[in-house]
């Protein structure tokens, strides 16, 4: 049985970017990420063992983006990468991450990057 794990709009503020303000003020995030598992057996059993934990996946999240990066690609690969080493029924992972107030001379609300990581 398949099936999908989400975070939704998390909030995170975190410390990425190319300018050096960015690097030292910081700025606020929102992460979502969609895991998509084999959810059969978490139905079967009811064991949170047997699931991709959204609390695990919350601290991934807050691990990775505590790391700062220039780029939020790098940042979303780290998620990624981690949500499939940590996480065992995890088979694709979606991760997208939205800069609130991007320091760009444009009338913008966010700025995002989406990426996907597989298990091969």
């Amino acid at each position: 049985m398949k099936g999908v794990v989400k975070i939704k709009n998390m909030r995170v503020y975190a410390f990425h970017g190319c300018l050096k303000e960015e690097s030292k003020i910081g700025g606020d995030y929102l992460v979502n990420l969609r895991a998509y598992c084999n959810l059969a057996a978490a139905a079967e059993t009811d064991s949170l063992e047997e699931t991709a934990n959204y609390t695990q996946l919350a601290k991934i999240i807050t691990k990775e983006m505590a790391t700062k990066s220039k780029l939020l690609e790098s940042v979303a690969k780290r998620i990624i990468n981690s949500c499939l080493k940590d996480v065992k029924v995890v088979e694709r992972v979606v991760v997208e991450i939205s800069k609130i107030n991007p320091p760009i001379n444009a009338d913008v609300e966010a700025v995002m990057v989406l990426l996907e990581g597989r298990r091969s």
